[in-house]
């Protein structure tokens, strides 16, 4: 009997402990020497034995018109943590959309052209996205969007968005509380497209708001409570199954291994590992993990244990070691960008 089904709160967990992965800085890209003082130690989650509640779903996600963050769906994300911009002024978004075009362009007259060959004109777009935010105190996230037209094509044809990066910061009040008042606290950045773009884009933010990018990476264990909070969210019966990949170390060759589990299993052990609806501790999450591995052991006499959680896929999202992600729901889009708030907070502090 799993005890009854007990359905997780609708806002995803917000806080989980640091990852453990390589940093990385944006691809040739130097760090600035200013960095803004930073306040309190940042909590990490698990680790208080009474567990940790999950906080209802934002306000501010009530009234999202899913529409609106559609276009972030389904799509290939890399994520990066950076430390809060100085000077940067939401009424001046049209300016940062010029001088990020100017820039781009001499970045191009250096040679430095994505497109080998091939003369691209480079539009770029700089808006806001005001729903993309879990308290008040939150920055609205910030959209960069850059499209393309040949310069031959005729004018009336629809430009091309070759590249998306935007900056968000989700119930990331820890932060946002205690830096002086100059800084602009828009902790996670997410991009898709051509790895040269996000260098070239992350480059004009560190010289023009002096702030760092450094890649996040998400460690096995925060994949792990990935797997259990998002194993307990509420989706549709057509859901697809919760697939965990594993590598197996010490091969010459590489070797992953591909775990699924059908959603409504996964639910029904989740519901009894779990002992207070809303609440998730770390002792659950190895149950939730252990009762896994078991089963795959008793089937496969494989030991799970021994390989590295690499990737998790679930209904909600899928996410990668590497700091990839992919949302598909939109109504848990804010949940998983507070747990990823978090987890870049935790990087930077």
């Amino acid at each position: 009997s799993n005890g009854g089904r007990r359905g997780a709160a609708l806002g995803l967990v917000s806080a989980m402990e640091s990852a453990d992965g390589v940093a990385r800085t944006l691809p040739s890209i130097g760090r600035l020497s200013r960095g803004p003082p930073f306040g309190r130690a940042h909590g990490r989650f698990g680790l208080s034995p009474s567990g940790r509640v999950l906080p209802p779903a934002p306000r501010s996600q009530e009234n999202t018109d899913p529409q609106r963050t559609a276009f972030l769906l389904r799509k290939q994300w890399t994520l990066y943590s950076v430390t809060p911009l100085y000077r940067f002024s939401n009424a001046r978004l049209r300016d940062y959309a010029r001088l990020l075009s100017a820039f781009i362009a001499a970045e191009k007259q250096k040679g430095l052209a994505v497109e080998v060959g091939v003369e691209l004109d480079i539009k770029v777009a700089v808006s806001s996205l005001p729903d993309l935010k879990g308290s008040e105190q939150d920055e609205a996230a910030i959209l960069i969007q850059l499209s393309s037209r040949s310069p031959a094509s005729p004018k009336n044809l629809e430009e091309k968005l070759i590249w998306s990066g935007w900056f968000c910061c989700v119930s990331g009040d820890d932060l946002s509380e205690n830096v002086p008042e100059d800084f602009t606290c828009l902790p996670l950045f997410l991009a898709n497209g051509a790895e040269s773009y996000t260098a070239i884009v992350g480059s004009w933010f560190q010289k023009t708001f002096d702030c760092c990018f450094r890649r996040l990476a998400i460690s096995p264990l925060n994949l792990s409570w990935m797997a259990a909070m998002w194993t307990g969210c509420k989706v549709d019966k057509t859901a697809s199954a919760m697939e965990l990949v594993f590598s197996v170390p010490s091969l010459p060759q590489p070797l992953d291994i591909s775990y699924a589990i059908h959603p409504e299993d996964a639910k029904a052990l989740w519901d009894t590992v779990q002992k207070t609806p809303g609440e998730i501790t770390q002792e659950e999450v190895d149950v939730f993990m252990d009762c896994l591995y078991s089963h795959f052991h008793r089937h496969f006499k494989i030991r799970l244990s021994a390989t590295k959680l690499v990737k998790v896929s679930t209904a909600i999202a899928s996410a990668h070691c590497d700091g990839i992600i992919k949302f598909l729901q939109s109504q848990y889009l804010t949940g998983v960008l507070m747990l990823l708030t978090e987890l870049a907070i935790s990087q930077i502090q």
